[in-house]
């Protein structure tokens, strides 16, 4: 990109706008478009590539849209983000200095310039380095870039997540939990379309859990798929910083990431151990209850379908500890030697002492979201449950606006109204407005609940 206002912005807003131009939404707010090939303007199917790719082409010539960037759009829709809005600064100077200093991500600050500072000054780009939620901490770069991104509020203190400002390369990697770059039309808002940006998430190097992203963004020359694979080795490099820094993990402890994924992630003797959901569900169960379970017991926690026996969880445990090891799980009652770190037990030890911010921030997302097993159910939702009235009471509108805008608070009518209540008159009008619109829902939804059929006595 150029500060001095060439053609290197312009060219890229030329690129088709498939979404933003041709939208048409079905009666329930979603495009048209199942994400599973790229989608034309009218619908129609088109091929695809990566995410570092171009878009494919329809049989008449026209861009088609990337699987990758259809699905953020959807999501987008769907949070109600304004296509002509701009980001909301969130932290004015000094709450931005406090939250950065305790920030995890500013012990890789001197490693993340290193590598991007001067590539970001000398190609007139930008490095930017948001939080889990979106927040960008810290902008900098070319100086005429930054006065031109300031346009667009892209500065630090903004909320750039995605379910609040569109799709973007920081907050979409953010919510895939991948790196992702986003080219000019790609993006959901307007006044975005001219730039390009890749970003990749960063996550802590004991526990999985994403701590933030580094993005790189400016012009058309960052259109590149080497773009994606340079943000990339920037977060594994800061990841690695944070590994030396960190404390070395206890030899014989395991530690559990389970928040906001599928399937959980264990780290165990120096190596990280990808579970299945079943297996997820186990170790869950097994971290929560440390004195044990008994087979009966687990059986009833584990599974909805009374019929299974309880040789199908004999088969699941043996399969378990062949992959963990015979010395970490043990049975009679079944048990997990050594004690383990989990990411969801930190939470809720955080809440039991009071601290509200330091368990939302650590809260990652829901316990296992996909899972049906009773056990995990009834944990998952008595976390949430716990977490979001602990933020309903304190009020407090940074923490409610984090709820607010994840993917398992966009819906969240409780804690809108708490947000709504709690932040400044400034930041008001578009909370008012999500507000409004899921009462609206709300309303609706219950009219058809109401509404006598044709066979209704009256």
């Amino acid at each position: 990109m150029s500060p001095t206002g060439r053609d290197d912005l312009d060219e890229e807003a030329e690129l088709s706008d498939a979404w933003v131009a041709g939208r048409a939404k079905r009666a329930d707010g979603t495009a048209h478009g199942n994400g599973e090939a790229g989608t034309t303007a009218d619908g129609g199917k088109a091929g695809t590539s990566g995410d570092g790719g171009k878009a494919g082409t329809a049989a008449d010539g026209r861009e088609a849209v990337r699987p990758l960037v259809a699905a953020s759009w959807r999501r987008s829709a769907r949070a109600r983000v304004s296509p002509e809005g701009a980001a909301r600064v969130e932290l004015d100077e000094d709450e931005l200095a406090d939250f950065r200093d305790g920030h995890p991500l500013a012990a890789a600050m001197p490693v993340i310039r290193e590598l991007m500072g001067a590539y970001a000054t000398d190609g007139e780009h930008l490095l930017a380095v948001c939080d889990a939620a979106g927040r960008m901490l810290w902008v900098e770069g070319h100086p005429a870039t930054l006065r031109k991104a300031r346009g667009m509020n892209f500065v630090a203190g903004a909320r750039w997540s995605e379910a609040a400002a569109g799709t973007n390369a920081p907050g979409t990697a953010l919510a895939v939990d991948r790196p992702v770059q986003v080219v000019a039309a790609e993006h959901f808002r307007h006044p975005v379309r001219a730039w390009t940006c890749a970003a990749a998430p960063v996550h802590d190097p004991r526990s999985g859990r994403v701590l933030g992203a580094v993005d790189i963004t400016g012009g058309r020359r960052l259109a590149h798929p080497h773009s994606l694979g340079f943000v990339q080795a920037v977060a594994r490099a800061a990841e690695s910083q944070l590994a030396l820094l960190g404390p070395a993990p206890e030899a014989d402890r395991a530690s559990l990431a389970a928040l906001g994924r599928d399937e959980a992630s264990l780290s165990l003797g120096g190596r990280r151990v990808r579970l299945s959901r079943r297996h997820s569900e186990i170790l869950v169960l097994l971290a929560h209850r440390p004195e044990g379970i008994g087979g009966d017991e687990l059986l009833t926690l584990l599974y909805e379908d009374e019929s299974v026996t309880p040789v199908t969880l004999r088969a699941e445990l043996s399969r378990l500890r062949a992959l963990l090891g015979p010395d970490v799980l043990r049975s009679r009652p079944y048990r997990l030697t050594g004690g383990v770190d989990a990411d969801f037990k930190a939470v809720d030890r955080r809440l039991a002492s009071g601290a509200v911010a330091a368990a939302a921030g650590e809260y990652a997302g829901p316990l296992l979201p996909a899972s049906l097993a009773p056990g995990v159910v009834r944990l998952r939702e008595r976390l949430a449950g716990r977490l979001r009235a602990a933020l309903v009471d304190r009020g407090d509108p940074g923490l409610l606006a984090d709820w607010a805008y994840s993917s398992w608070g966009e819906d969240d009518l409780e804690v809108w109204r708490a947000l709504c209540a709690a932040v400044p008159a400034a930041r008001l009008p578009p909370v008012r407005a999500r507000l409004d619109s899921l009462e609206a829902e709300l309303s609706a939804g219950a009219t058809v609940l109401q509404r006598p059929g044709p066979h209704t006595r009256r």
